[in-house]
């Protein structure tokens, strides 16, 4: 019966012939994983899906070694036995949180693999007092180290600074296109759309709970429209923005945030107590805004700021002169 997630098995109270099984399944694993990323990457990041490739061939010539080893010692018939089943061995993140991994972390995650893999049997080896197990676990840690130094040669052989800069360039155009530039757009839309009729209601009713709820009818329903707009507008298939579904979030999200930054406050009963806090919030909001431009736009940050900071100022006044009128 395989081990359920209750009732795993000690690491120490494997035999030899189960640890050999739980390194071939772990090998089978890696490989399966690094073929992933290599289809996940190939069509915007070629050199990196060859890398990954040939992690994956790396990891299928250590697995048959370990089958080699294991029908030397033990014969056929390997145990059924997986990291899940063994309490305390390292996990692996599943493959399907790849789909909002960025280039950068995916690479980060081979290496922590490598890492990991080497790291517990190296820990394992020190734990145990039996020789030929001792042993054992000591040549799938200088396997697990050797994996890693493959890797190196890999990439000096698939990735030269040239791929290796063309594509990190690609990664951060589609992280801008997919994530930032909607999610901009949505925190300029949420933080100047929402002034107008939350500070005009503030001042025309100078009632605290009522500014609220409007500041927070009209932060959500921007948000939901903003969401629905960016993720109908463009399907990226053309444009090359990505994700729908993640452009929308990132717009739909942070048009909320941006104009329920302001409309909190209004949860303080004091109305001119929440009100200066509210002209705080829109103050930081603002400049956030200009400093994001900078950042990652490499819009000029005294343009930004006079584009958002003066806009911003206008849609305030007229909420406050409408209201007060």
């Amino acid at each position: 019966m395989i081990p359920g997630s209750g009732n795993r098995r000690r690491f120490r109270d494997l035999s030899e012939q189960e640890i050999l099984a739980l390194a071939i399944s772990s090998e089978e694993d890696d490989a399966r994983i690094y073929r992933t990323y290599a289809e996940r990457l190939r069509g915007d990041y070629p050199a990196s899906a060859a890398v990954f490739d040939g992690m994956a061939e790396e990891e299928d010539r250590h697995r048959q070694r370990l089958i080699d080893i294991h029908r030397k010692r033990f014969g056929d018939v390997i145990p059924l036995l997986r990291r899940e089943h063994v309490a305390g061995f390292y996990a692996r993140k599943p493959v399907w949180l790849m789909q909002t991994m960025t280039l950068d972390q995916i690479r980060g995650e081979a290496e922590a693999m490598e890492r990991q893999a080497a790291s517990f049997y190296e820990v394992a080896a020190q734990r145990t007092t039996d020789a030929a197990t001792r042993k054992l676990l000591g040549d799938l840690a200088a396997a697990e180290a050797a994996h890693e130094n493959s890797a190196q040669r890999l990439e000096d052989k698939h990735l030269g600074d040239e791929a290796r800069t063309a594509e990190d360039d690609a990664a951060k155009r589609q992280f801008l296109l997919t994530w930032v530039q909607p999610g901009l757009a949505g925190l300029m839309d949420g933080s100047v759309s929402t002034l107008a009729p939350i500070f005009a209601t503030a001042f025309a009713t100078e009632n605290t709970h009522t500014t609220f709820l409007v500041g927070l009818a009209a932060s959500v329903g921007a948000g939901i429209s903003m969401g629905f707009t960016e993720a109908a507008s463009d399907d990226g298939q053309l444009s090359g923005r990505g994700s729908p579904l993640k452009r929308g979030i990132a717009a739909g999200v942070m048009t909320a945030v941006g104009g329920l930054g302001h409309a909190l406050p209004y949860l303080i009963p004091h109305f001119w107590t929440a009100t200066v806090i509210a002209m705080i919030v829109v103050f930081i909001e603002l400049w956030a805004i200009a400093w994001i431009q900078n950042k990652f736009m490499d819009t000029p940050f005294l343009r930004a700021t006079l584009q958002v900071v003066l806009g911003g100022a206008l849609v305030f006044a007229a909420g406050a002169i409408i209201g007060g009128g």
